[in-house]
C-alpha cells in the first residue's frame, strides 16, 4: 500500500522503532573496569583505619581535623595498648606514680627507630615530624592520660593528638538552618 505525505512518515517512523539495537557488552565492561580501578586507586589514599575497641569510649568533640596515619596507643580501662599489644597495665601505673610510663616509653622509641624516611633529616625536625595519636576512654582519670601524653613526649613524639567522635557543632547546625529559611 503506498502512504502519502503525514502517513507515510508515521508508517516509516513505525519501521525504525522495530529494529532492534545491538549493545555491545565488552566495551562497557571495559569501561566499568577501568573506572573501577581508578576509583579504588585515589579513594585508599584517603581511608585511614583506626583501631577499635569495643572498651574504650571516646569523647565527643566538634573537631574537623582528620586523623592521619600515626602511631596509635590506646588507653583502655585495664591496660595500654600499642600495635595490639599490651604494654602496661592501667592499675599499675596509677600504683607507680611515676610521670613516665617506662614500658610504653620504650614500645614507642622502637617504633620511632623504625621511621626511616625521617632518618636523614636533623634530629629537631624528626621530632617534631613524629605523630602519635592517644585513644583514651573518656571516664578515664586525667592524670593518666597526662602520663601517656608525657611519655609519648619524652619518647621523641612531636605531635600529639587525642582521638574523639566528631558531632555536629551548634554553629553548623544554625547555618543550616539558616540557610532553609
Amino acid at each position: 500500500m503506498i502512504y502519502m505525505g503525514r502517513a507515510s512518515r508515521i508508517v516509516r517512523n513505525h519501521q525504525m522503532k522495530k529494529r532492534h539495537v545491538v549493545i555491545n557488552l565488552v566495551a562497557m565492561i571495559d569501561m566499568l573496569t577501568v573506572l573501577v580501578f581508578f576509583l579504588l586507586v585515589y579513594s585508599t589514599e584517603q581511608i585511614t583505619v583506626v583501631p577499635d575497641r569495643k572498651e574504650v569510649q571516646l569523647p565527643q568533640s566538634i573537631a574537623e581535623t582528620q586523623i592521619t596515619n600515626t602511631v596509635v596507643v590506646i588507653v583502655g580501662e585495664h591496660e595500654i595498648i600499642v600495635h595490639g599489644r599490651p604494654v602496661a597495665r592501667i592499675d599499675e601505673v596509677l600504683a607507680d606514680g611515676a610521670a613516665v610510663i617506662p614500658a610504653l616509653q620504650a614500645e614507642l622509641e622502637a617504633d620511632a627507630t623504625d621511621m626511616v624516611r625521617l632518618s636523614a633529616l636533623p634530629e629537631e625536625e624528626r621530632i617534631a615530624l613524629r605523630k602519635v595519636t592517644i585513644m583514651a576512654d573518656k571516664e578515664l582519670p586525667f592524670l593518666l592520660l597526662r602520663e601517656v601524653m608525657a611519655t609519648s613526649t619524652a619518647a621523641g613524639y612531636g605531635q600529639l593528638s587525642l582521638a574523639v567522635l566528631q558531632k555536629a557543632s551548634d554553629l553548623a547546625f544554625t547555618t543550616t538552618v539558616a540557610s532553609n529559611d
